[in-house]
């Protein structure tokens, strides 16, 4: 008897668990799709915006050091 609830709470943990993994992808793939991370071509028409002349060199430098902020 107390080996069967014993199993329940295992196979419930185990559901749980992998419908949470499945759940919480779904979720980040409809973030990133609503909220695209930068490139650079928004860089490029950010700084348009500004009233600055994107240069490749610049655009370059901005993309590196935003890289190396998220790691």
């Amino acid at each position: 008897m107390l080996w069967t609830y014993i199993l329940t709470a295992v196979i419930a943990l185990f559901a749980g668990g992998v419908l949470g993994f499945f759940l919480a992808r779904r979720y980040m793939m409809d973030y990133l799709k609503k909220n695209p991370p930068i490139n650079e071509q928004m860089l490029r028409v950010m700084m348009m915006q500004m009233g600055q002349k994107p240069s490749e060199k610049k655009i370059k430098q901005m993309m590196n050091q935003m890289n190396q902020h998220m790691k």
